[in-house]
Formats: C-alpha cells, structure tokens, sequence
C-alpha cells in the first residue's frame, strides 16, 4: 500500500509583527504619495500666481502704453512714444517698427533706427514672407538675413526676437522686437500679449 509523502512546509499564520510592519509600510507609502501630490499643488500654485502677476505687469504697461498713444498729437510724437516703451517700459535689448509705404512720404519722421520705412515690395522683406503671409505673431530665433535687415549692426548680440504684425495681414507693417537672451522668446510662449500690443499700435497708427 503505498502513502502520500507529506509536504514538506507547514501553513503558518502571519506573525503579528509581520502584519505590523506591513501596516506601517503601506502607510508610510501612502504619506509619501500624498506628500508629493502636495508639493505639486503647491508648486502648481506657485506658478498660477507667478504668471497672474507677470499678466497684471502686462496689462498695466499696456494701459499706461494706450493712455500715452492717446496723448500724442502727431506720427513723431506717436513713434517716439513707442520707442520710449520698447526700451524702458517692456525691456527690449532692440526694437525696430517697420512701415510699409514711401520712405519719402515718411521723411520728416525722425526717431532713429527705431522707426523704418520700406516699400512692400521691397526685396529685402523677401526673408519675411512666411511670417508676413501668417495670422499672428512669431517667438524664437530669427534667420541671420533677418536679424541682419532688421537690427544691422547689432544682429551679432540678437539671440531671439519677436516678430509682430501691425495690422490685419501686417498691411500697415511690423514689429521687431529682439533680446540678447537667446530664451527671452520662443516658439511655445504665449502670443496674447504681443497680439494685443500689434492691435494697439495698429489702432494708434490708423489716425495719421
């Protein structure tokens, strides 16, 4: 007759220590998870107030910018008032306002190299037709014929820039605004501000 062989290990209840240390682990796992979701929010949070307060820097540059476009009583006034901002009040290493039209119609205008006027046609503007057929803005890093049409003997310090139409389609010109900080602008930034800033001098521009 023959018999079954006998396991070799017994079933054995979990120690009361064991089920202790296992409790206390699950636990300090949970806390950690819920630690890190903390500092998540918080730093979500943190960033939320950071850019709320960037916004409301913006938007009171932008105000002072309309009530002093306002107050100009001529193109000369107009252009000097944008340059004034560009350079002080937004911080803009370069800016260079490009003007579609006859640069003799234009020549009593005097405010440096902040203020150009070229004829749409004009080949030079070759390297902007992309941007120029586009809808909006452009951040980032320019083409070398870029920088150099637009800030000339500065082009070699320009490490980004933005580029933004003044009026529907760019039909009265653009913007140029360029920073020695080669992220100061790129391709994923938010365009709002910079649309709302072409729409202004697009507005400021349309009375003269």
């Amino acid at each position: 007759m023959s018999t079954q062989a006998k396991p070799d290990y017994v079933d054995e209840e979990p120690s009361e220590q064991a089920v202790h240390d296992y409790t206390i682990s699950l636990v300090e796992r949970q806390v950690s998870v819920l630690r890190q979701k903390d500092l998540r929010r918080k730093r979500q949070l943190k960033e939320l107030i950071e850019v709320a307060h960037a916004n409301d820097v913006l938007a009171a540059k932008i105000h002072e910018l309309t009530l002093q476009l306002m107050a100009g009583g001529d193109l000369q006034k107009t252009v000097m008032v944008l340059e004034e901002a560009m350079r002080s009040g937004f911080g803009a290493d370069q800016a260079v306002l490009v003007i579609f039209g006859d640069p003799e119609a234009f020549s009593d205008i005097d405010v440096g190299r902040f203020f150009r006027v070229v004829d749409r046609k004009d080949p030079a503007l070759k390297p902007f037709e992309t941007f120029l057929d586009g809808s909006g803005p452009r951040c980032g890093q320019i083409r070398d014929s870029q920088c150099a049409f637009l800030f000339r003997g500065d082009a070699e310090e320009i490490g980004s820039a933005a580029l933004v139409p003044i009026g529907a389609g760019a039909a009265i010109g653009f913007l140029a605004v360029g920073s020695n900080d080669r992220d100061r602008f790129h391709p994923g930034m938010s365009i709002d501000f910079l649309t709302r800033l072409g729409d202004l001098i697009a507005g400021a521009l349309k009375r003269y």
